[in-house]
């Protein structure tokens, strides 16, 4: 296998690429900005989103966050959650909050979580797959005229049905009304609900692991006070 070996400039020149590509998305349509442009985006981007991030999450409300919503997470519509619209000067009022996807042609008007087993999204009760629904409000199925809108009939993890959940975007004092993790304030794009390794986990996976911690710190905490 071929080693492909670079100096600290390169390094750097790789890690800088990196972070403009978390904080830009693809707001630049694809032609990277100018050092000029860069500067200017991050100048009037950057405190609106650091003062309006939007948390998405997917779960039966009340209940725990069966998941979490990250850049890379695909919507309903087949785009993944960075292709949708995420920052906002100021946040509208209205609830639920819409976050409409921003791909030419699409007309998903809002950012909605499908679950997967695997790699692939679950089915409708009609057996067909989201791409064989409507994007638009309703879903109605392309293939069948018997199936009266998305929905499956998959059992999450949690032990509920995938029909009891729904997709909430909420702001950061929303979030904490709910007693939930809000992370540290971050500049990058379409973060949505992540703020950690283990928000990259199942909800109730995330819960095994966290009482884990819980007891190994526990147990070392009754080692050390034996000793």
């Amino acid at each position: 296998m071929e080693r492909i070996c670079l100096d600290k400039s390169a390094l750097k020149a790789v890690d800088d690429y990196c972070e403009y590509r978390r904080i830009v998305g693809d707001d630049d349509g694809g032609k990277l900005f100018t050092p000029e442009q860069y500067e200017e985006y991050k100048r009037k981007v950057l405190p609106q989103r650091m003062k309006n991030r939007l948390y998405v999450s997917f779960g039966v409300p009340g209940g725990i966050d069966c998941k979490l919503i990250g850049p890379e997470t695909q919507c309903f519509c087949a785009h993944r959650y960075k292709q949708h619209k995420t920052d906002f000067e100021v946040v509208p009022s209205e609830r639920p909050l819409a976050l409409p996807c921003l791909v030419r042609g699409c007309c998903c008007l809002a950012y909605q979580y499908v679950p997967h087993i695997g790699p692939n999204p679950v089915r409708c009760r009609c057996k067909h797959l989201p791409q064989d629904h409507s994007e638009d409000t309703g879903h109605m199925c392309k293939k069948c005229t018997s199936c009266s809108g998305f929905q499956s009939p998959f059992t999450c993890g949690c032990g509920q049905p995938s029909s009891a959940h729904q997709t909430l975007v909420e702001t950061k004092q929303e979030r904490e009304a709910r007693s939930r993790p809000v992370g540290r304030d971050v500049p990058y794009a379409a973060m949505g609900g992540l703020t950690g390794f283990t928000s990259l986990l199942d909800g109730y996976l995330a819960l095994e692991a966290s009482g884990s911690d819980v007891e190994s710190r526990g147990a070392a905490s009754s080692r050390n006070k034996n000793k």
